[in-house]
C-alpha cells in the first residue's frame, strides 16, 4: 500500500512539473542583480533580460538586490520558489570568491542551479584625470611615493575589483587604501568625482569616460589587447608583467528548479548570445563571450567549481576578509 502510495505520488509530482515546464513561462520572470546600477553586473544583466524576454516571450524583470559584496541578492535567490520565476545573474565575486571572505547561509555549489556562462572580461587600471602619472610606470612610482595618501575605490569587499585591487598592491609592493562602494558604477562616480585616485574599472563602464576624457587608463589586466580599445597596452606592454585579471558573469536559478525549466532558461541563454544584435552590444562593451560548447549548465557547473578550487587558496592566502 505504502509503494503504490508513493508511486502515485511520484507520478502526480512529475505530471506537476510537466505541465508547469510545459507553461512556462506564464507570466514575468524576475533578474536579480545582486550589485548597484551602472556596473557591468547590471549592464550585462539587462542586456541579457531584454534578449532572453524576446527568446522566452515574457519580460524579464531586472531588480538591484544590493549588500555586502552581492552576497544579499544572491541568498534570495537561493531561498526562492525553485518554479524559475527568480533568477540571478552573478559573478566570479558574487559566486565563487564570496565563499572563502563571507559566512554564507547558502551553498554556493548546492543551492542553486546553474543555467550558463555569459562572458568573461578584464579590467581598466585608471585614474583620475588629474594624477600627475600618465603611464603605468610613471602611476607605479608614484603610488611607491604616495601609496599613504592614495585611495582606490572597490564594489565591496570581495568583489572583483577588490580582491584585484589587494594583488594589484602585492603585484607593486606597496599599500594604499581600498574605499568600498555598492557597486563599480558608484566607484566611477567617485572616480570621475576626484573622491579617490584609482579605481580598476571594466571597459564595459570605463571606456567611454577614457574617451570621453574623464579618467585616465594606464593598462588593460589582460594578456592582449581588447578590441574596443586597443591604444591602450597590456600590463605587460605598460610595465607590470604577469598580472592579470579577468572575471566572468553567468546565470542561476535556486536549487530544486525543474531540469526543463532550467532547459529554457538555457536556450533562451545560448539564442541571446547567438543573435548578432545582443552578441554586438557584449562585444562592444569589451566581452569576451563564452563558446556555444561552454554555455550549458553542466559547462558552468564544472567551470564555477573549478574557480572555487584556484581562487578560494589565493584569497585565504591574502587574508582577504569581510569587515
Amino acid at each position: 500500500m505504502i509503494r503504490l502510495f508513493v508511486a502515485v505520488l511520484a507520478a502526480v509530482l512529475s505530471f506537476a512539473s510537466g505541465a508547469h515546464a510545459q507553461n512556462y513561462p506564464s507570466h514575468p520572470i524576475m533578474m536579480v542583480v545582486p550589485l548597484g546600477v551602472g556596473g557591468s553586473t547590471d549592464i550585462i544583466g539587462r542586456i541579457m533580460a531584454e534578449a532572453m524576454g524576446r527568446q522566452l516571450g515574457q519580460n524579464i524583470i531586472v531588480e538591484n538586490t544590493t549588500g555586502a559584496g552581492g552576497t544579499i541578492g544572491e541568498g534570495r535567490v537561493a531561498h526562492s520558489a525553485p518554479d524559475g520565476y527568480t533568477i540571478a545573474i552573478g559573478q566570479w565575486g558574487t559566486n565563487a570568491a564570496n565563499g572563502a571572505i563571507y559566512k554564507l547561509n547558502y551553498d554556493l555549489m548546492k543551492d542553486f542551479e546553474p543555467i550558463g556562462l555569459i562572458a568573461t572580461q578584464p579590467f581598466f587600471i585608471a585614474s583620475r584625470k588629474d594624477l600627475p602619472a600618465n603611464n603605468l610606470k610613471e602611476l607605479t612610482a608614484w603610488l611607491k611615493t604616495n601609496g599613504d595618501k592614495t585611495n582606490e575605490g572597490h564594489s565591496g569587499i570581495g568583489s572583483p575589483s577588490h580582491v584585484a585591487g589587494l594583488l594589484l598592491q602585492q603585484a607593486i609592493g606597496t599599500k594604499w587604501t581600498m574605499v568600498p562602494y555598492r557597486g563599480a558604477g558608484e566607484a566611477s562616480q567617485a572616480l570621475l568625482s576626484g573622491q579617490i585616485d584609482l579605481l580598476l574599472v571594466t571597459p564595459a563602464v570605463g571606456a567611454a569616460q577614457m574617451k570621453a576624457g574623464q579618467i585616465k587608463v594606464y593598462a588593460v589586466t589582460a594578456p592582449k589587447r581588447i578590441n574596443t580599445s586597443p591604444d591602450v597596452p597590456t600590463t605587460d606592454e605598460a610595465g607590470l608583467p604577469g598580472y592579470y585579471f579577468s572575471f566572468w558573469h553567468a546565470l542561476w536559478a535556486p536549487k530544486g528548479t525543474p531540469k526543463p525549466v532550467i532547459d529554457k532558461l538555457n536556450a533562451a541563454l545560448r539564442k541571446a548570445l547567438a543573435d548578432p544584435t545582443t552578441h554586438k552590444r557584449l562585444v562592444d562593451l569589451a566581452q569576451d563571450i563564452f563558446p556555444p560548447d561552454q554555455q550549458t549548465p553542466e559547462a558552468l557547473r564544472k567551470f564555477q567549481q573549478a574557480e572555487i578550487d584556484k581562487w578560494w587558496p589565493i584569497i585565504r592566502a591574502a587574508n582577504i576578509k569581510a569587515q
